[in-house]
């Protein structure tokens, strides 16, 4: 088993390749190790994803649910594991910092901060408060006994705020206040990413949800991205399918549909190397 350090050292290295690397988001401890299995070399989890996995809307988990959501997957493999703590489960800096504490506590590689306030009525906090939420959160990891990628989020573009400029303003200052790693979901188009890119020094994270899916990873790298998320797609993908088949055979009566599952034997043999964690 790699021991915390290691699994933090190689999460950091992951973002200083010549290549982007692809972070996946798991929802559940099965789901982790199938992408384990895979070959991925780091996940992350999704709060979307996990929301769902407990019957619940996204935004409607407590923070305890997640960190405890958070250790089943850390758990479940040996793979550097970075989590979405949408906006620290606080809005006050000194709150932040200490969901950082708790996140490392459980064995995360790392964490996003996101400025969206979880308010409909003004979603996204004040520029100084963003700012300062970040900077506690880069202060209490460098407090750390080990390693801790944290990663700012600028949420503009997913609430309503299509302001390409104060989204870039805002990745600015997060890296200026010591984030690791800058990510504005909701960007669309290659030419907007290499913007944004362009303006920073650090890694940037890139989510596929929002994209163009003719732009794969090569054309990501090649504009700057250092990190590429799939977001909550993945699940999204699985419960589709699951839908699908259930409502054809509620509906319809007919379970041809279900020979398009996977073989039981292959997803046995995907479960089998870790017998003996």
């Amino acid at each position: 088993m790699n021991s915390p350090e290691t699994k933090s050292a190689l999460f950091r290295s992951l973002h200083y390749q010549d290549d982007a690397f692809i972070l996946p988001n798991p929802w559940d401890a099965g789901s982790a190790r199938l992408l384990d299995s895979l070959g991925f070399k780091a996940l992350a989890t999704t709060s979307s994803g996990m929301a769902h996995s407990l019957g619940l809307r996204d935004g409607k988990v407590s923070k305890q649910q997640c960190l405890q959501h958070c250790k089943s997957i850390v758990a479940a493999t040996d793979l550097p594991v970075s989590a979405d703590l949408e906006k620290g489960f606080a809005d006050t800096p000194d709150a932040v910092a200490q969901t950082i504490h708790d996140a490392a506590n459980i064995g995360l590689a790392g964490c996003s901060i996101e400025d969206h306030t979880g308010r409909s009525d003004n979603p996204i906090f004040d520029f100084e408060l963003a700012v300062e939420r970040i900077q506690a959160a880069a202060q209490a990891k460098q407090s750390l006994p080990i390693d801790f990628v944290l990663t700012a989020r600028a949420e503009n573009l997913l609430w309503g705020k299509l302001d390409i400029d104060d989204t870039i303003k805002r990745l600015q200052a997060f890296e200026k206040a010591g984030a690791d790693v800058l990510f504005a979901p909701g960007l669309k188009d290659l030419k907007t990413i290499k913007l944004v890119c362009s303006a920073l020094t650090k890694p940037v994270n890139v989510v596929v949800e929002t994209l163009d899916h003719s732009i794969n990873l090569q054309t990501l790298t090649e504009v700057g991205v250092k990190r590429i998320s799939i977001g909550s797609k993945l699940a999204l993908t699985a419960y589709g399918a699951m839908i699908n088949a259930a409502k054809e055979i509620m509906e319809q009566g007919d379970f041809s549909v279900l020979s398009q599952a996977v073989e039981f034997s292959t997803i046995e043999n995907h479960f089998s190397k870790f017998e003996n964690d």
